[in-house]
């Protein structure tokens, strides 16, 4: 096996995809993802808690962006647009493998359940990062459960778009229509 090779936990990644797409999520086991990956089982598990778990490990990385924008966006600043613009710059260049995860997702009750799982868990971290930053508790609760939703719509068009458009153009569009409702 080539557990020597970079990158053992996007090989997973990749690998996985390319089962599930190929053979169908149920009968896609982590020792087969490992295999394809030139690695061990083992291996598998000290990357990933399960195989539901290889399709949200990306998750926090996008969580530590859209926390990190919020940090250091100017007092006065738009946090949560900052907070946004982040998460759009840490998942542009993933499209493609992004359509084809979330296209599993959408087909798989148990991940769709995940998937609302992290993006509750997004939403409280992003409602930290804004108290942190000042912004009354209420308020802050509010405006992450809305930046969550407003993200998860535009995410969807984005992915949906074969224009080419940005997700940082899309967040920008369902923002300003979200605002012309007010």
């Amino acid at each position: 096996m080539a557990r020597w090779e970079p990158n053992a936990r996007a090989r997973l990644q990749a690998a996985a995809l390319d089962l599930f797409a190929a053979r169908g999520y149920e009968q896609t086991t982590a020792a087969e993802i490992a295999a394809v990956a030139g690695l061990t089982e083992r291996t598998f598990f000290r990357h990933f808690a399960d195989k539901r778990e290889v399709l949200f490990a990306n998750e926090a990385a996008m969580q530590a962006a859209l926390v990190a924008g919020v940090a250091d966006a100017p007092d006065g600043g738009e946090l949560v647009q900052a907070g946004l613009e982040a998460v759009a710059d840490e998942l542009e260049p993933r499209r493609d493998d992004l359509r084809r995860r979330a296209s599993l997702i959408a087909s798989h009750p148990a991940l769709r359940e995940r998937e609302l799982i992290k993006q509750a868990a997004t939403a409280d971290a992003l409602a930290s990062a804004l108290r942190e930053h000042g912004v009354e508790a209420g308020e802050a609760e509010v405006s992450a459960e809305v930046a969550i939703v407003l993200l998860r719509v535009a995410f969807e068009r984005w992915l949906a778009d074969d224009d080419g458009g940005s997700l940082r153009s899309h967040v920008g569009r369902v923002r300003g229509q979200l605002a012309a409702v007010r």
